[in-house]
């Protein structure tokens, strides 16, 4: 049973940053001041993180120095793969992700920070068994570990709509933004720890999934506060994927979505929608607000 395995100790809820993707100066002309801005806000609150770049992003001069900020700033960095292909589709096989992961290591080994855990693509983890595991067995047999997330966000539509929304509107002020932003951060953290006490018991020690974008650039510092304010515990990766939650291996196809929504899945729940987080969720909200 599931709260045999986790136990059922309850804890205040405690959380841990990451965000995937990385920045490319060469298509994004922010590039540098968002990465500046997501550093600059983080070190202020003391918070340490994990970045997951994708190599097709920073793979060049530039990017490559805004990924090593990262680390030179004492956050840990982990693999995204390089292509950033979708490994839950059959256009993708193992052999194909597996040299991919293996091409962006050669990219990141190096650098401080790194440390041996993939993030996969849009969090899917191979629609197939063979795939699924076969996966699973490289990364045993090369010392990586999965790195998965408990809290899945859409943060990614809320920026690419908050960008849209400041070339339309560049002197309005961002009030309204930040607060539909944070609300939506506090409903997916609301639910997904909810969740996770019905399946194992007691709250985790959450991974949050954010993306390095605009809308984090400009309210990371904010996010942060936030779920201070209201009594989690902010802590570095390290210490959140230590919690026994992220071992777990879901028999579940296709295999991925958020840990605590793969394990929801495998016991059986309904209700559950598919694709767990998606910018058709948000699209009437952010459209009956303006924004």
């Amino acid at each position: 049973m599931l709260v045999a395995l986790f136990g059922v100790a309850i804890h205040a809820q405690t959380l841990a940053f990451s965000f995937d993707d990385g920045l490319d100066p060469r298509t994004q002309p922010q590039a540098a001041a968002w990465n500046r801005a997501m550093l600059d806000a983080l070190a202020k609150a003391n918070v340490k993180a994990i970045l997951f770049p994708a190599g097709r992003v920073v793979d060049s001069a530039d990017g490559m120095a805004l990924v090593t900020a990262w680390g030179d700033a004492g956050h840990a960095i982990g693999n995204h793969s390089y292509a950033h292909g979708n490994f839950g589709s059959p256009r993708v096989s193992l052999a194909t992700f597996i040299a991919d992961v293996q091409r962006a290591d050669a990219l990141y080994k190096a650098l401080p920070g790194w440390t041996p855990l993939v993030r996969f693509p849009y969090l899917k983890e191979g629609e197939t068994a063979e795939k699924r595991d076969g996966f699973r067995a490289w990364m045993n047999a090369n010392g990586y570990r999965g790195a998965p997330v408990s809290i899945e966000t859409s943060d990614w539509y809320y920026s690419s709509r908050f960008v849209a929304w400041r070339e339309k509107n560049p002197d309005a002020e961002v009030k309204p933004y930040r607060e539909a932003y944070l609300a939506h951060l506090w409903d997916r953290a609301q639910h997904y720890d909810a969740e996770a006490r019905a399946l194992v018991g007691r709250s985790p020690k959450h991974m949050l999934l954010l993306h390095t974008n605009a809308i984090n650039a400009a309210f990371i510092g904010d996010v942060i506060a936030m779920f201070r304010s209201k009594g989690w515990r902010i802590v570095a990766p390290a210490e959140a994927f230590a919690d026994p939650l992220y071992a777990s291996t879901p028999d579940t196809l296709p295999a991925g979505e958020s840990i605590v929504w793969a394990l929801a899945k495998q016991r059986g729940a309904s209700g559950l929608r598919y694709p767990a987080e998606d910018g058709v969720y948000e699209k009437p909200l952010l459209d009956k607000l303006g924004l």
